[in-house]
């Protein structure tokens, strides 16, 4: 019998970034629906259509298919706010709006905030993971603000540096809000972050 050929690298690559992304948007809905702690790793593969082992080739961890999953959803919400703010908003202010609708439905899902706060600072691995997620945040920042500089040359760094700041002003403002257990306003103070920062819409 002739064996079957062996799958294309490509196509290979492809069937795994499928794989891996149907895994972190199940772990999204299903946190959505029940809670992380509710949540387990036999209830995300079925949902995504996969075996226990499938699942474990791609995450190490419930938690880390969740924090994946959560924050993949959260830059596709994100992007479609920047998308839909006028072109002529500067870079940093168009992130400030975004960032205010974002937070439009803090109360009612604050507790959820809450745990995913605690959640991506509650092991070193998945305090590395948060950071790797959040330079794909950067990232995304950085691609949807671009054309909002009126001078934007090959290679500037200024898109990429609001993508940064930006994240280091939530990253702190979620600091300072774990340290006081959850009981503040998040979004006022990622506003009050935001506002602490500058990049010039053109060069000096």
């Amino acid at each position: 019998m002739t064996e079957a050929a062996p799958e294309p690298r490509g196509r290979r690559e492809l069937n795994r970034i499928r794989t891996r992304q149907a895994i972190a948007d199940a772990a999204a809905r299903l946190v959505g629906e029940r809670g992380i702690e509710r949540t387990t790793v036999d209830d995300i593969a079925a949902a995504a259509g996969i075996g226990r082992a499938t699942f474990f080739r791609h995450f190490e961890s419930k938690e880390l298919a969740i924090a994946a999953g959560l924050s993949g959803a959260a830059i596709f919400v994100l992007v479609g706010i920047l998308e839909e703010i006028p072109d002529e908003v500067g870079p940093l202010d168009a992130v400030r709006r975004a960032s205010a609708r974002l937070g439009e439905d803090f109360e009612a899902q604050r507790a959820m905030f809450l745990e995913q706060a605690r959640l991506s600072w509650s092991s070193p691995a998945l305090m590395a993971w948060t950071l790797h997620l959040y330079v794909d945040w950067e990232v995304a920042i950085a691609a949807s603000v671009a054309r909002r500089f009126d001078d934007l040359v090959p290679g500037d760094p200024r898109p990429r540096l609001v993508g940064a700041i930006t994240m280091a002003a939530w990253r702190l403002a979620v600091d300072a809000w774990l340290t006081d257990d959850g009981a503040g306003d998040l979004p006022r103070l990622i506003q009050d972050h935001l506002a602490a920062i500058d990049v010039p819409r053109r060069n000096p």
